[in-house]
């Protein structure tokens, strides 16, 4: 049974107590909440035969099949591969699905995830499917970034904004699932990942706090002329593109920031304090501007899944941030 996150307690409380259940719901927020836990709960509620209270009961032939990923009236759409987008042919097979009769008589539950993943042919095949679901069917739709996605199919939704775990409760829930790591590792964690307690996890997995280290002495070592941008795109091709451009951005925030209050406890991480006052010192602020604007278009480019040389777009973004300082 998917895991029952405590920051999700009055949210959950409102979508299984209802009586009666929309057609499709858009479950959104930040990644790294547990959208897809409380998704996944929501389905097996549905879906199961005799549900104890607001939870689905875990033992009915309904809630077994599920369980073992064989239940006939549940279909799950995500990308066949991480970080691919959702196919038209994929979509139809959905459609195919929600036309048929449920076949143990109860609901058909669908559960897309993310739904943003779906390009614009997918993403037109479903919306009859979203207007006229046939028979008793709910689809539960999770998005990470719910602006990219068609005005008419977060129309058809009823959306439901998840909620974010307070600094407190991230952090209790943080040190149950890293028991042998210390506060200043998951306080590291948790600012890196936004302060989305699944994904410090999944990024301390992942290595982040190596990559880190690895991009944030590249940086240094690119402002004191020691080595260049070409030979820090190659030493960089382990650590993910967005999180790269995630990382400029932030501090591109963290040096206007600074320009804007002087104030010193602003200045982010300790890894970067120094470079960020550094840049914030030496360079002219509509220059930090530019280089933002550019940061921005280029992560869009990454976040469309574009065709891009990563080589000559990180060559590029360390050429721009070089040229900052001095850039009075």
């Amino acid at each position: 049974m998917a895991e029952a996150y405590p920051w999700q307690q009055s949210i959950w409380q409102q979508l299984a107590g209802r009586s009666q259940h929309a057609h499709a719901y858009l479950l959104h927020g930040p990644q790294g909440i547990g959208k897809r836990a409380l998704a996944e709960r929501l389905m097996a509620r549905l879906l199961c035969q005799q549900p104890q209270g607001l939870d689905a009961c875990g033992q009915c032939k309904s809630c077994l099949l599920l369980k073992a990923g064989s239940h006939p009236d549940n279909f799950i759409l995500e990308p066949e591969e991480a970080d691919k987008p959702i196919k038209v042919d994929q979509v139809r097979e959905l459609v195919a699905f929600v036309v048929q009769t449920a076949q143990l008589g109860g609901r058909k539950v669908i559960l897309i995830e993310p739904v943003e993943a779906m390009n614009i042919n997918a993403s037109n095949a479903l919306l009859k499917s979203l207007e006229e679901p046939s028979g008793d069917t709910v689809l539960l739709l999770v998005s990470h970034q719910p602006s990219r996605l068609l005005p008419t199919i977060k129309s058809r939704c009823q959306q439901v904004t998840c909620p974010q775990p307070s600094l407190a409760q991230s952090q209790a829930w943080l040190a149950g699932a890293l028991p042998g790591s210390d506060e200043t590792e998951r306080e590291e964690l948790l600012t890196l990942a936004a302060g989305s307690p699944l994904m410090a996890v999944s990024l301390q997995a992942q290595g982040v706090r190596d990559q880190r280290a690895l991009v944030t002495d590249g940086v240094k070592k690119l402002l004191k002329q020691q080595q260049s941008p070409s030979q820090l795109a190659e030493a960089w091709n382990t650590v993910p593109l967005l999180q790269l451009f995630d990382w400029f951005f932030d501090w591109s925030q963290l040096i206007l920031r600074y320009q804007l209050t002087q104030d010193e406890e602003g200045l982010g991480l300790a890894d970067m304090r120094k470079v960020v006052q550094y840049l914030a010192q030496k360079s002219r602020q509509g220059k930090v501007l530019e280089v933002q604007a550019w940061i921005l278009e280029q992560r869009q480019k990454v976040l469309g899944k574009a065709n891009l040389n990563r080589v000559l777009l990180l060559e590029a973004l360390l050429a721009h941030w070089v040229q900052l300082p001095g850039a009075r």
